[in-house]
């Protein structure tokens, strides 16, 4: 299928986004050109990440530099100091000091700009006062892929042009829109449904599980109106993942890149199958 523009979106899932890094094992082996990458939340990680032409084993690397316990820095006591009063929460506020996350994420995007990537690249965040979708596509990586994962109430928001934003996932947990816009004929979306939990044993937990509820149904139900509305080919990519993973479950970092390769490998023959037409 000559002249086809064909797009890369990885949503949202914190370190179950580490499963494109086995999506793009297969489509390196395949030559599968991609022209677009769209990437909200963890997943703007990778996005970055592959839109800058970074290995598959550079990759894996800097999830493991990135993503540890580190960068939850003064969580408990923050949160403990909110409950009592002593420290006041205002919007600009985390419970979580982001220095690490943002020294970690400064070395790990060193120098690299929208303007200086192999393929083009759009990251969403959200715009904690208006509500609205922001669109993330000029000047340093650092910048946008820390407002893309600002998780809510967990990470501080990050300003951009005098716009407070926060976590992508908020407004959509896997932007297929953006490529639909952009004019992509060929879409691969890679999407994680978060894990629910069985027993709740904090006030935390309890807001965390409504978290995954909202954002389940929002992947649920953008994903079925695109796919209905027939505006491009849509691929997803959806790992299935036998247990819940915790947020800095490195250790499981292999089987999750597998789980990626294996859905990716799963769809492959009916993208070729439509390439080839």
């Amino acid at each position: 299928m000559p002249n086809k523009k064909i797009a890369l979106v990885i949503g949202s899932g914190g370190i179950k986004c580490a499963a494109a890094i086995g999506l793009v094992k297969v489509l390196q082996e395949e030559y599968l050109p991609i022209d677009l990458i769209v990437g909200c939340s963890g997943g703007s990680m990778y996005a970055s990440l592959i839109a800058a032409a970074v290995s598959a084993e550079d990759m894996q690397a800097r999830t493991l530099y990135l993503w540890t316990n580190e960068v939850m820095k003064d969580y408990t006591s923050n949160l403990k100091a909110t409950q009592d009063g002593s420290v006041r929460f205002n919007e600009r506020s985390g419970l979580v000091d982001d220095s690490v996350m943002n020294e970690r994420l400064r070395t790990t995007f060193d120098g690299l700009t929208f303007e200086n990537l192999a393929i083009p690249l759009k990251l969403v965040a959200t715009d904690l006062q208006t509500g609205e979708k922001v669109l993330l596509d000029k000047g340093p990586l650092m910048d946008a892929v820390r407002a893309s994962l600002a998780i809510p109430i967990i990470f501080p928001p990050w300003e951009i042009d005098g716009q407070l934003l926060v976590d992508g996932a908020a407004v959509d947990p896997l932007p297929v829109d953006v490529a639909i816009q952009e004019g992509a004929d060929i879409i691969i979306a890679m999407g994680f449904m978060l894990s629910n939990r069985g027993r709740m044993r904090s006030m935390t937990a309890v807001q965390q599980q409504l978290n995954n509820i909202y954002m389940n149904n929002i992947l649920k139900s953008t994903y079925a109106f695109y796919n209905l509305a027939h505006h491009a080919e849509i691929f997803p990519i959806l790992p299935d993942f036998e247990e819940p993973l915790g947020m800095f479950d490195t250790d499981k970092l292999p089987d999750i890149i597998a789980r990626g390769e294996a859905a990716a490998r799963a769809e492959l023959p009916h993208i070729q199958r439509l390439l080839a037409g």
